[in-house]
């Protein structure tokens, strides 16, 4: 381990943590609300800007994070992703001489046996690895496994070259020993640990790091994507030069293009951005609820916008035309879903896409993203009013939506949003990662967009699937209605028996939450009067002169005090 590396990357942390616990836990429980508002956006900056400054001195796993944060324009405050946004182009590039010998180590020969050319300048530089241009003879280096490679043919390929940078392990381990430090820090939190296990959160993205530096594997993980979009014409995938890879050294085809974010050039090519954002969403659709194998590193840098060079012949079918390609590079990082997951979230989608609450809590079930003492009924209920409030509006409309109508929903709901009945399954972090960044990206693309219509055509799609391939699930879709239907005389029975009875009870989440609201204000009335009677008391003695009791006094009203804040 790094340990003076390690040393600054703890303490980043800790400042960032110990800065945000005081601002936004201690001071509004004590009265500074209005203080602790007025002062939030100039701290958000500068904890946005220590943060990018640091990660692009240090590098490694810093980079990571604050890309994926950079990308959350939908829910991070934009004083952070507005500082954090450079770290997708300004990671400081390694020296050539370092690369050169790591990439010529593993290739087993020098840069200019392998290759025809190849550019000593990095045409980019990630946080793990560092990409350069260069050109490759002949054709047999596409071929899976080629030991040989025609360098009389005259024929050269445009490829790029990604290089691990050098101790890229032992920063990886050091970093990572940091966040464990930071997240045992986190999991102390009741809140927090009550909804996700943080360490084994820390682990499986420690195992995704370390996937991500073997080549090899990303060189098989850009093969396999590309078999599933082989019949998808708008979507290019780079080929794997095998002979020029190894763990450490990966040659691609060279794919380059518009990148994704370059709103500019992407309208001047005559591209539609709300098309872009489209077929996006709808390539990941297809890699999660088709394939259950999906790019999990969606950020600006690893996404292109690619025209197509052939003009439009007259008189073709404009239906079946594809004027450009979505282009993905870098398969590094990939997700996989199980069969159950997978299932989950097809209810889940589903269920958004026809605002069927029940459904949504079957699907969270499945996924077990639920904890045991949830409220159903409340949570239902909530996702109605949310369906009743939201469903429909493009990201322009939800961000213009008024912050008392926010205000109103909140208050609604306020015992559910402070119980917030989630955890976190570890192997959903990085569908959560890349469904996060898609949500950032599609919103920068076309402000306009209208997740929910594309949602509802998927579902559409998802039901007809479901109708269509299996009898057996209509006839059990029957047999429950019929069921349910014979149920209804005796259910209404039973419910008049206990009317006459005097046993009907009515449960209103409402009142339920107001009656334990009650009970919090009783509890924290209490406090405060016991703070101030031994306040008092400690006062009186010290004036009396019985100075130890007077402090002993004090010393309680000082615990109870505390207690009350942490609270």
């Amino acid at each position: 381990m790094l340990r003076n590396r390690y040393r600054r990357v703890s303490l980043l942390f800790a400042r960032i943590l110990i800065s945000l616990a005081f601002w936004e836990l201690l001071l509004p429980r004590i009265g500074f609300r209005r203080l602790v508002a007025n002062t939030r956006s100039k701290r958000l900056k500068k904890i946005g800007s220590h943060f990018r400054a640091r990660a692009i001195e240090m590098g490694g796993v810093l980079i990571k994070i604050g890309q994926f944060i950079s990308s959350r324009v939908d829910v991070i405050p934009y004083e952070i992703t507005s500082e954090l946004a450079g770290l997708q182009d300004e990671v400081p590039p390694e020296k050539f001489e370092a690369i050169r010998e790591i990439a010529e180590a593993e290739l087993g020969g020098l840069l200019e046996e392998k290759y025809a050319e190849f550019d000593p300048i990095p045409l980019a530089a990630a946080s793990l690895g560092q990409v350069h241009r260069a050109q490759i003879r002949g054709k047999s280096a596409w071929e899976k496994q080629s030991e040989t490679i025609d360098n009389g043919s005259g024929v050269t390929t445009a490829v790029v070259v990604k290089v691990q940078r050098p101790m890229i392990e032992q920063i990886i381990a050091t970093d990572m020993a940091a966040l464990r430090t930071a997240g045992n820090w986190i999991n102390k939190y009741r809140p927090i640990r009550k909804r996700a296990d943080v360490p084994a959160l820390i682990n499986e993205f420690e195992r995704v790091l370390l996937e991500e530096i073997d080549y090899l594997a990303e060189g098989q993980n850009a093969e396999t994507f590309a078999v599933n979009f082989r019949d998808e014409s708008g979507v290019r995938v780079p080929r794997v030069a095998w002979s020029h890879t190894t763990k450490k050294v990966l040659t691609l085809e060279d794919v380059q293009a518009i990148k994704i974010t370059n709103y500019e050039a992407i309208t001047k090519a005559g591209i539609q951005r709300e098309e872009v954002a489209k077929r996006l969403l709808g390539t990941y659709l297809k890699q999660i609820f088709e394939d259950s194998f999906f790019h999990a590193d969606p950020h600006p840098g690893n996404l292109f916008v690619a025209p197509l060079e052939e003009p439009v012949p007259a008189g073709a079918d404009s239906d079946k035309l594809v004027p450009w390609q979505l282009t993905f590079v870098d398969f590094g990082m990939v997700g996989r879903l199980r069969p159950e997951m997978k299932a989950g979230l097809r209810e889940l989608l589903i269920a958004v896409g026809t605002q069927d609450t029940a459904r949504m809590i079957k699907a969270y079930q499945m996924m077990g993203v639920l904890l045991p003492n949830a409220d159903v009924s409340l949570l239902e209920k909530a996702e109605r009013e949310a369906f009743d409030r939201f469903w429909g509006k493009s990201m322009t409309e939800l961000q213009q939506i008024s912050f008392d109508e926010m205000k109103d929903f909140a208050f609604q709901f306020r015992g559910l949003i402070y119980d917030l009945p989630f955890q976190i399954p570890e192997d959903l972090i990085l569908f959560g990662r890349a469904v996060g960044i898609l949500s950032g990206m599609c919103t920068g693309l076309d402000p306009r967009f209208n997740v929910w219509m594309e949602l509802l055509n998927y579902a559409r799609k998802l039901m007809r699937e479901e109708v269509t391939g299996s009898k057996e699930s209509i006839l059990s879709v029957l047999r429950t209605m019929l069921q349910r239907t014979l149920e209804i005389p005796r259910r209404t029975e039973r419910v008049l028996a206990k009317m006459e009875q005097g046993q009907l009870a009515v449960r209103d989440p409402g009142m339920e939450e107001g009656l334990r609201s009650l009970n919090r204000s009783l509890c924290r009335m209490a406090g405060a009067v016991m703070f101030a009677a031994l306040l008092l008391a400690g006062v009186q003695f010290f004036l009396a002169g019985q100075t130890v009791l007077a402090w002993i006094l004090l010393g309680l009203s000082g615990l109870v005090f505390l207690s009350a804040i942490i609270k």
